[in-house]
């Protein structure tokens, strides 16, 4: 991979000028929303200088994918200067993002800025309001395929043709699947190729406002290739997601367990004979997390599990924060927690202020979390003493602590004991790339820390300690076009890794295809019992 110190240099020398030009934005009544071709190439260079100065660049992840994030950032400065409508600028800006291959930083809608006719998706959170009747995954096992992975059990969903599951994806509304996948490429913000399939896949039946409407009509329009030969055409129309009565032909089952109790956290499976093994279908690391996993552990208490080995099923689950709380009650072994650090910029003050307001109103550290073992003081002792420091000495980044010091004090070693009552059993994790976030964390742990057995495939690769965002104006107005997101802050794995496009790889490697779709789980889980004794 070719790197490019000259020229990041080059836009760190002129990050302050330009940025500084930026805040000053008298009132310019008479510009467009989408403004003239020297607004746009201002704020061009302006998202060039400040991504240059605030980015924490992974240099695994420019490996995994052979390119550098400002160069391909680059590529698109002439499609932001010729964007002259507002829709047309937001997708440029998108494209201007996403070439960071980051799958925690997206563009978003604000009020007075960029409007476009149809705005799920990329406005205030909202998802996909539209849904067609069939699931779509990638063949892990063929670059180039794929496949129906789940079906509606309403035939009214299907007036145009039925799809079946196992039918390969030939083409999308007209577009050769290769072609298809080349075209919205642009669009899919990810951190690792794995995922970017994933993602790509599920977003073929959501209609969103994630890509331009051109690529959409007023159904999907997809031809298949029967697991016969045969060749169909069908047009599915997009229902509302609660309306579809899913097969759940490809979702996690576990043969010879049956369910006990959910939560919002986890599911929990008990075998139907005496094997002592429990099974979670393991679903984020939210604002429930510690309350669910407490309730684990005192049913453990009450009918003599601890004892029992454990399979965690994390191929369903997204991010959160806290998971070294429940990886303590998860195995009998002392482990190293994930770290993190920040990258030091204009942002730094701002981002400590910030958390002091947060933290001093008895807000979270992360997104509504409640926080294991601090109240935040431990956060804030970092960032007056050391971060400042950083940024006084003029520093790169801020020295690496346990990950957002939610566990653990700037100075500790971030070994972290078992809580007084855990399993002792074994430990197994299935995962595959669908989500990550803060689980590549829980992931990387396991991994790094030798405390389980891995089947499966990669997380989703991608995991940042610290994001920040805010809304850009057209250099010299008050006018604002949208929200922007940088990523300031590396996560770093136990061992020693920038985990960002560095995912935790399995044990056992188990490809998920077009044709063991329908039994993957159970051949995890024959897996998961042979490696633990029968």
């Amino acid at each position: 991979m070719t790197r490019l110190p000259n020229n990041r240099s080059r836009w760190s020398l002129v990050a302050l000028a330009v940025f500084l030009a930026w805040s000053c934005r008298p009132n310019d009544e008479t510009s467009s929303r989408a403004g003239t071709p020297e607004q746009r190439a201002a704020l061009f260079d302006t998202v060039i200088a400040l991504t240059t100065s605030r980015e924490a660049f992974s240099p695994a992840k420019e490996q995994h994918w052979g390119s550098d994030p400002l160069m391909s950032m680059a590529a698109y400065r002439d499609e932001v200067v010729g964007a002259d409508t507002e829709e047309a600028l937001f997708y440029a800006l998108e494209k201007v993002s996403n070439a960071r291959n980051d799958r925690h930083l997206d563009v978003s809608l604000v009020p007075g800025g960029l409007r476009l006719a149809e705005s799920a998706g990329v406005e205030g959170g909202v998802g996909p309001t539209h849904l067609a009747p069939v699931r779509i995954l990638p063949d892990y096992g063929d670059p180039s395929v794929y496949f129906v992975a789940d079906v509606s059990e309403d035939p009214a969903h299907f007036p145009e043709g039925q799809a079946e599951p196992g039918d390969q994806v030939i083409s999308v509304n007209g577009r050769p699947m290769a072609e298809y996948e080349t075209a919205v490429r642009p669009y899919q913000a990810s951190s690792y190729k794995a995922n970017l399939r994933w993602r790509l896949a599920e977003d073929i039946t959501a209609r969103t406002a994630i890509m331009p409407a051109s690529f959409y009509g007023d159904g999907l329009k997809l031809e298949l290739g029967g697991e016969d030969g045969t060749v169909t055409t069908v047009t599915l129309p997009y229902l509302h997601p609660d309306s579809i009565p899913w097969a759940d032909l490809s979702e996690p089952n576990y043969p010879g367990f049956q369910l006990e109790y959910s939560t919002p956290t986890y599911d929990l499976h008990l075998p139907d004979d005496d094997r002592s093994v429990l099974v979670l279908t393991w679903y984020g690391f939210r604002d429930t997390m510690i309350d669910d996993v407490d309730k684990l552990m005192d049913l453990a208490v009450e009918r003599d599990w601890l004892d029992y080995d454990l399979i965690i099923d994390g191929t369903r689950s997204g991010g959160g924060s806290a998971g070294a709380y429940a990886v303590q009650r998860f195995t009998p072994k002392p482990f190293k927690t994930t770290f993190g650090n920040l990258r030091i910029s204009d942002v730094v003050p701002l981002f400590t202020e910030s958390k002091r307001r947060e933290i001093g109103a008895g807000g979270s550290m992360d997104s509504g979390v409640p926080e294991a073992m601090d109240d935040g003081s431990w956060l804030m002792e970092w960032l007056d003493t050391d971060v400042a420091d950083s940024v006084a000495t003029g520093a790169e980044y801020t020295n690496n602590v346990p990950f957002k010091l939610a566990h653990a004090s700037k100075d500790s070693d971030g070994i972290l004991k078992p809580a007084p009552i855990h399993f002792r059993g074994r430990l197994v994790c299935f995962f595959v790339p669908r989500r990550g976030s803060h689980l590549d964390q829980f992931a990387s742990i396991v991994k790094d820390n030798n405390l389980g057995h891995i089947i499966g495939m990669t997380p989703g690769g991608y995991s940042n300690t610290w994001e920040w965002d805010e809304v850009l104006y057209f250099p010299g107005t008050d006018r604002p076009v949208v929200r922007f997101m940088w990523n300031v802050g590396h996560s770093i794995r136990p061992n020693g890794e920038i985990l960002e496009g560095n995912p935790a790889h399995p044990d056992e490697l188990v490809l998920l295809t077009r044709e063991n779709f329908r039994t993957y789980y159970g051949e995890l889980l024959e897996r998961a019992m042979t490696y633990l004794g029968g």
